[in-house]
């Protein structure tokens, strides 16, 4: 069984693009093509204008930062980084330069001379960013590198991440399944689903404007309801969802379809007619209250404000703009 079907990626320079889907989705498959660590059956990978599918992985302008870092526990971090730069018979002068640069940019000035066992894992994962980094590829591949971190570490790190691909201007290829590392790191995600692209687009369009059944499930999108095609026209296609009917501009062709909503798009207010249900089950989050609401035969779930004053039972009206309705294909 083929691992990838089809896949057509095109990363623009200095762009910070993931790879974003679960387990056996094929992303950790094509980082390690792009890289070398894997034959390519059929197609071709350029990089910066050249053809590289025949080359052998060393000699490919890119540089892997695994999950595991794979520091040498015997070197000091200095060493460690400057590993690469001596197996290519740079001189000590040129070495001691680039490496003092890439620490500067990690922020690991005066770590120099510690050993991988007396830092953190923060900062080993900046270490093995350094050591990737002080060769100057022109793509910068990331397997799950923040995997092995506590999600408060995590967090700060995808920040720096950020910070440092804007400051050094190289292009970035992130593997994760991790969504809102995905979101807050990216330029653009791929998002992929049995080995093929599910959808390729900005952060801000995967996540309000999913495509897709699967999309819509993988970005959280709280409803995903089954309609019935009442009638198409030149603008748009009007959908009877059994509780309202809404327009959308578009939908796939057959008797039904699927339409997608997020929760943050429900406005809740107490019951003035119009869109009404009754509140079926309230639930604290900390930053929203989400509420399960009973409308007709259907059960909506809208994330509304903490300072809403909500509770199970209620009756309510629902407001909901137009556009917020989101045609979806299986």
């Amino acid at each position: 069984m083929a691992v990838l079907d089809d896949v057509s990626l095109d990363v623009r320079p200095g762009e910070f693009v993931t790879l974003l889907g679960p387990s056996g989705c094929g992303k950790t498959t094509l980082l390690r093509q792009i890289a070398g660590l894997d034959e390519v059956d059929a197609g071709r990978i350029s990089i910066s204008g050249s053809d590289v599918t025949a080359m052998k992985a060393h000699l490919r302008p890119v540089h892997t930062v695994f999950q595991s870092y794979a520091l040498f526990p015997h070197l000091s971090v200095f060493e460690n980084v400057a590993f690469g730069l001596r197996i290519r018979g740079r001189p000590a002068d040129e070495i001691q330069s680039r490496v003092s640069k890439v620490l500067s940019a990690v922020h690991l000035e005066g770590f120099d001379s510690r050993a991988p066992s007396e830092i953190s894992g923060g900062q080993g994962q900046r270490v093995a960013l350094a050591r990737a980094l002080v060769l100057e590829p022109d793509i910068l591949l990331l397997d799950e590198p923040l995997a092995a971190l506590d999600a408060q570490l995590r967090s700060a790190m995808r920040g720096e991440l950020v910070l440092l691909q804007r400051l050094l201007g190289i292009t970035f290829v992130l593997v994760t399944h991790d969504l809102e590392e995905a979101i807050e790191c990216s330029s653009r995600i791929a998002v992929m689903r049995g080995g093929r692209i599910a959808q390729y687009a900005a952060p801000e369009e995967i996540f309000e404007r999913p495509t897709s059944v699967y999309v819509a499930g993988l970005v959280g999108m709280e409803n995903i309801l089954e309609g019935r095609v009442m009638g198409r026209s030149a603008t748009g296609t009007r959908v009877d969802l059994g509780f309202t009917e809404i327009e959308i501009p578009v939908a796939p062709s057959g008797p039904k379809v699927k339409i997608g909503l997020h929760g943050e798009h429900i406005a809740v207010a107490p019951d003035e007619g119009g869109l009404s249900g009754t509140l079926i089950d309230v639930r604290y989050l900390g930053e929203a209250i989400r509420c399960h609401i009973r409308v007709g035969e259907a059960t909506l779930v809208a994330n509304v404000s903490p300072r809403d004053p909500v509770r199970t039972g209620d009756r309510v009206s629902l407001v909901i703009p137009p556009t917020s309705w989101i045609p979806l294909s299986e």
